[in-house]
């Protein structure tokens, strides 16, 4: 696997690149800091497999970055590293092509874990493996699932979705667990996906 990492700032490309390296060290890097160079490297390097795209760019912002980016490979799988959280933004860029979203606010142990599994491709979720809406509203998932999986979809770790909610980790743990059988997922990473391309809307006040 080959990876470009797309961001113009420096210090989030070297930190991305670090635990990339400790994470996946057989994994070559390739980066770039506008969607023009990404969109070079594609063209020059088409074995590229994956790329971890920031939505704003110097020369491009928005979805609009993760449609230019998809138009030019075929191949590569497109995870978006974001400031912007919300459950909408990532719906539409599942929409664009993206396979994965990652909020940039999301603690270390979140982003790390994020990272791990989209680097292992017989975990990531391909479009063609997104699960298609259900009759029901939600799945079946209870009230309190729900809170958890909003929390989870802002980048919150287990232990922080547990102080949230006045509950155990283990108890979250739990209920995250349920939460990815139900969106038949591996990942926090997927499930995020998952309840964007559902077209779950799941703000702050969410019960």
């Amino acid at each position: 696997m080959k990876c470009l990492l797309v961001d113009d700032h420096g210090l989030i490309r070297d930190a991305l690149a670090m635990l990339i390296s400790q994470r996946c060290p057989d994994v070559p890097l390739r980066f770039a800091a506008s969607l023009a160079e990404a969109q070079d490297a594609l063209r020059t390097e088409p074995d590229i497999d994956l790329v971890l795209l920031d939505l704003q760019l110097p020369d491009s912002r928005g979805v609009a970055t993760v449609s230019a980016v998809c138009h030019c490979t075929h191949t590569a799988q497109v995870v978006v590293l974001s400031a912007e959280e919300h459950a909408s933004i990532a719906q539409d860029c599942a929409r664009a092509g993206a396979v994965g979203f990652i909020p940039k606010r999301a603690d270390f142990s979140a982003l790390d874990a994020a990272l791990a599994a989209i680097l292992q491709p017989d975990l990531a979720l391909a479009p063609s493996q997104a699960p298609e809406p259900a009759e029901d509203d939600m799945l079946g998932l209870t009230h309190r699932q729900v809170d958890v999986l909003r929390l989870l979809i802002e980048g919150k770790s287990n232990k922080l979705i547990a102080r949230a909610l006045d509950l155990s980790e283990s108890t979250i743990k739990t209920h995250v667990q349920a939460i990815f059988e139900r969106l038949g997922v591996k990942t926090r990473a997927q499930a995020v996906v998952a309840a964007a391309k559902r077209g779950w809307r799941l703000t702050s006040d969410a019960t």
